[in-house]
């Protein structure tokens, strides 16, 4: 099997280590150990101490009763047994795609995208046919087109939502449109939902796994809970042959997730308004910052974003997005990350959801790198 080189990862590997400036970091400002164990209510010295007697075995295979909960708690109507536990949202993509996806089928995918989506169906044989999202749509699939891409042999429908890099939300309304479109052909909706979870007013953030019975959800501890170092992932679907398919998948890749991550996303799971309470204060200042930078530097423009932690930022210079984002690193110290990486030109992605002072810093340099070249 050959599968094309992934580009934001292998950018991320070759460049982020050497950031002054890491605006280029999607996860939201990250939590010790001490800070999660606090939050909760414990004593970090006490809570670790305590630690150290646990026995390091597989523990629960498919995940322990704290954490299927926990998940659950994330959606309206999901049952613990509804729930499939990976390494990261990356096995979870993963896993899905290679447990449903065959080489006869076509799979329609929206752009920009997390590669995942259209890069490893294409690896199977399968058939991609690309949703182009558009600033003049504000990054929402046109369900025209989506309908024009959708046959009998449509296996699967892939969204980004909230969308990474463009920081777009697919509201209900449109989702209940897209579900219609997946009936009709009797198609499946992959839902890669790792930026949801914390809405700008507080309010629920819809999943797909809500609103479709071949809905599938994709999460992760990674972005809105801060905690990316715990590789911590998951499946949810109320399909029954999805379930059963990425089981069976999993002995294969998975087997189980790690004791100390199951423990400390169980952990965080049980205070998960604590946490979105504590990041949803950082997203919205963030948020203003980079909006407001945008407005006072007519070098660049962008679609503001409405969830999730990044913004895709067009610039006005003639310059391929790899070359100047090279070019950034070596001059100033910031890291972005291409447009390239995601089949686009003329725009970097900015991620945003770190400190203030980072982010104000590494946009001021990227105004003076502007006016420079």
């Amino acid at each position: 099997m050959k599968i094309k080189t992934f580009k934001v990862e292998q950018w991320m590997n070759d460049y982020e280590n050497d950031a002054i400036y890491n605006l280029g970091e999607t996860c939201i400002d990250s939590m010790t150990l001490g800070e999660l164990i606090e939050l909760s209510g414990q004593k970090p010295e006490k809570y670790l101490a305590e630690l150290k007697d646990k026995r390091m075995t597989y523990g629960y295979i498919e995940g322990s009763p704290e954490l299927l909960k926990g998940i659950s708690s994330l959606y309206k109507n999901i049952l613990p047994s509804q729930v499939i536990p990976t390494h990261g949202a990356v096995g979870a993509n993963h896993q899905v795609i290679i447990s449903m996806i065959e080489p006869k089928d076509n799979m329609v995918c929206v752009m920009p995208t997390y590669q995942q989506h259209y890069s490893i169906p294409e690896s199977i044989g399968a058939e991609v046919r690309i949703i182009q999202l558009t600033p003049e749509n504000n990054f929402l699939p046109d369900l025209n087109l989506l309908r024009s891409l959708v046959d009998n042999n449509t296996k699967m429908i892939t969204v980004n939502n909230p969308n990474n890099p463009t920081g777009s939300w697919i509201p209900e309304d449109a989702m209940m449109q897209i579900v219609k479109i997946a009936k009709d052909v009797d198609a499946y909706i992959l839902s890669d939902e790792v930026y949801r979870g914390i809405s700008e007013d507080g309010s629920y953030m819809v999943s797909i796994a809500d609103l479709y019975e071949k809905g599938i959800s994709v999460g992760s501890m990674s972005k809105v809970f801060s905690l990316a170092g715990l590789r911590m992932g998951w499946i949810v679907s109320r399909d029954e042959d999805v379930i059963s398919a990425c089981r069976i998948r999993r002995d294969y890749d998975t087997i189980s997730c790690g004791q100390l991550d199951d423990l400390f996303a169980s952990l965080a799971l049980a205070n998960k308004e604590k946490i979105f309470d504590r990041n949803r204060r950082i997203l919205l200042k963030n948020r203003e910052i980079l909006d407001q930078w945008v407005n006072d530097t007519p070098e660049v423009s962008y679609v503001k974003p409405v969830a999730g932690t990044t913004a895709l930022v067009y610039y006005k210079k003639d310059m391929p997005s790899y070359d100047l984002c090279v070019k950034l690193m070596k001059e100033k110290g910031v890291l972005f990350t291409p447009g390239s990486c995601f089949e686009m030109e003329g725009c970097v992605r900015i991620g945003y959801a770190f400190d203030s002072k980072t982010l104000r810093d590494g946009l001021e340099k990227f105004t003076e790198f502007l006016r420079e070249i």
